[in-house]
């Protein structure tokens, strides 16, 4: 990319600093602060507990971070951020990289007041992540997701999930009751043999079915609505062919986390707004914590 200059890296790992620098052909610091000494910005994607302390350092020195989800391991740290970045005219970006993915890209024009979102993501078993809960570790993914689709907080939730693998939830179901009235249905689970990634969206308007691994979808538009209410008023039975039509969602081919990567530098650039920010990404994990806190109330032996 040449909007940036690829400074270097800290790893704690000698072995691994040693093969990332060879592959690369770029140095392993010896610490956050000599790094921080040679760059404009940082990317952070070290295991969650630690995202404040790495974080926390670049922004009080006045450093750009990309911060891999969840922001933070809890709001407290995320409001400090939030904070720091404020004081210094630092920019925060949070790391939703599922905003870039074509498939919602494409049906981002066509969202219209969901009434009823179903989200499915499963997964075979991964050490990495595995330190936080399902929930921060994957469905943390489509809360920003839902939350971006509903532009409504969240007001009820209702959740449960189980440990299976780990000593904490591997599987997860949330129920989100959103003040204006949509309601979102979330599955995540990281013991599965499958991987998918699917969101379904209901609306006035009509369907939208998103393939988030394949990176499209289709949405059923209602048409003639009018005609198909006085149809069905009348006791006639309508050929729904006649009243939907399919409309095939494309967007730009772009991968994912290129695509996070240059809107990072666009916002650095002052070219564009942050995409996704240090304010989106506090607003997922608040959520995110209420659905962990809910599972734990729901059952309480987990903690036994």
């Amino acid at each position: 990319m040449p909007e940036f200059r690829l400074s270097g890296f800290v790893e704690l790992r000698p072995e691994r600093a040693a093969q990332v620098s060879a592959e690369l052909e770029v140095p392993n610091f010896s610490d956050l602060d000599t790094l921080l000494d040679d760059v404009d910005a940082v990317t952070i994607v070290v295991p969650t507990p630690h995202h404040f302390a790495v974080a926390s350092k670049a922004l009080e020195r006045g450093k750009h971070v990309l911060i891999e989800k969840p922001i933070t391991a809890t709001v407290e740290e995320a409001d400090e951020l939030l904070a720091i970045a404020q004081r210094t005219g630092a920019v925060i970006q949070t790391g939703h990289v599922e905003r870039f993915n074509r498939a919602v890209r494409a049906a981002l024009p066509y969202v219209s007041h969901p009434r009823f979102i179903e989200s499915d993501r499963l997964a075979p078993f991964n050490v990495r992540g595995s330190d936080v809960a399902v929930v921060l570790d994957l469905m943390i993914h489509d809360i920003d997701l839902i939350l971006t689709l509903v532009n409504s907080d969240a007001g009820t939730i209702a959740a449960v999930g189980i440990p299976v693998l780990t000593q904490t939830v591997d599987i997860a179901n949330a129920r989100i009751t959103f003040e204006s009235g949509a309601v979102a249905n979330i599955t995540a689970s990281r013991i599965s043999r499958e991987r998918v990634r699917k969101v379904r969206i209901f609306q006035p308007s009509g369907y939208l079915s998103l393939d988030l691994a394949a990176g499209n979808g289709e949405f059923f538009r209602l048409k003639k609505t009018d005609d198909l209410h006085a149809l069905v008023a009348s006791g006639g039975t309508p050929d729904l062919a006649d009243f939907v039509e399919r409309i095939a969602l494309e967007a730009p081919e772009g991968e994912p986390l290129k695509l996070e990567f240059e809107s990072f530098a666009a916002a650095l650039g002052g070219r564009a707004p942050v995409v996704v920010s240090g304010s989106d990404g506090r607003r997922a994990l608040e959520v995110a914590l209420r659905i962990v806190r809910d599972i734990e109330c729901n059952a309480p032996s987990l903690g036994a």
